[in-house]
């Protein structure tokens, strides 16, 4: 068994300890057309829009324009966490064909479109776990450039039923999908299946748990009893919230060679002494504070029994203390990109 990746140390900042707070406050068409019809009936709990149940499953986030404004911003913190670039894997210059799975607000389909203009992009929204990318939904997408480019194109399909391409892709992107998905090792299958010989696949996934290296954060505290309740509350459901780790593994299991595995821990708050991590740091305090109750609502009241009032409270908790540099908060994104062997 191979050793997993080195953990990186965030510095901590001394000045950002001076207030207790951070200064920031085909064959599938007629079924492809049935989903395009159902995902537009959405559902609202709690002053939010959410997803519509597709199959007996539902996604536990919302999809409203507040959320798809928080995760265009997530988006931007992914980009600083990796260099500014949309992958990591060595794709070349010129793949042709590339295929983004739960595509999210469409944003960083568009981008590689616009990096890659000789590129086909079909961007696969899953509805199994209703992210919202379809082509006619433009009220489920956020888009942040007045049109899509010509090599763009967004279908609704269920990632998790069997894959109908009749052509191999180029490179395979997901990003993401921690507590949406069933069954990974049938997703890493499909997509090798799908991928051309000496084409790559790319994984972006997360913990759920976070941790400090050196911090006051201590088991039992509010932040910890959260993750506690919203990790047991997906797994109750039967998805995965903790894909990350185990991405490494699957990607092997499914055939693919020339794997690596990045552990990149993204910090919360402005705590990081590094400009570049503190800068990081601030957006994801952001929003996260954003998020909190979207991340939290469903889950919390649906699968694990709390009332709305009770949930309020324990996020104002949490937010006194995600505010709290000297607890030096952290969590982990896994990057793991991988090689189908050539035949």
């Amino acid at each position: 068994m191979s050793s997993p990746p080195q953990q990186e140390v965030i510095e901590l900042d001394p000045d950002a300890l001076d207030g207790q707070e951070s200064a920031l406050g085909e064959d599938s068409e007629s079924y492809t057309t049935s989903l395009k019809s159902s995902i537009l009936q959405y559902k609202y709990e709690n002053g939010r829009r959410y997803h519509a149940e597709i199959k007996d499953k539902s996604y536990w986030m919302p999809n409203d324009e507040k959320e798809l404004d928080r995760l265009d911003l997530y988006h931007h913190i992914v980009l600083l966490r990796c260099d500014g670039k949309l992958h990591l894997a060595p794709i070349g210059e010129s793949p042709q064909r590339i295929l983004d799975i739960g595509a999210g607000t469409g944003i960083w389909a568009i981008e590689m479109a616009e990096a890659f203009p000789s590129a086909e992009q079909r961007p696969e929204s899953s509805a199994a776990v209703v992210v919202s990318a379809p082509a006619e939904c433009r009220p489920s997408l956020k888009l942040t450039r007045p049109s899509v480019p010509p090599n763009v194109k967004f279908e609704i399909d269920d990632v998790e039923d069997d894959w109908l391409y009749s052509t191999p892709f180029d490179y395979i992107h997901c990003r993401f999908m921690a507590g949406s998905l069933k069954d990974w090792p049938r997703l890493m299958d499909q997509a090798f299946r799908h991928t051309k010989p000496g084409g790559w696949v790319e994984f972006q996934d997360f913990e759920m748990r976070f941790y400090t290296q050196g911090g006051e954060f201590q088991p039992g505290s509010p932040l910890d009893k959260w993750c506690d309740e919203l990790i047991s509350g997906i797994t109750d459901a039967g998805f995965d919230p903790e894909p990350g780790p185990k991405l490494k593994g699957w990607v092997e299991a499914a055939g693919f060679g020339n794997v690596t595995h990045r552990l990149l821990p993204i910090p919360t708050g402005t705590w990081p002494k590094d400009k570049g991590l503190k800068e990081i740091g601030a957006f994801d305090l952001v929003q996260f504070l954003e998020g909190l109750e979207a991340i939290s609502m469903r889950t919390m009241t649906q699968l694990r029994g709390w009332t709305v009032e009770e949930v309020q409270v324990m996020l104002a908790r949490l937010r006194v203390e995600l505010k709290n540099p000297r607890m030096r908060i952290q969590h982990n994104m896994h990057v793991v990109y991988a090689q189908k062997p050539l035949e």
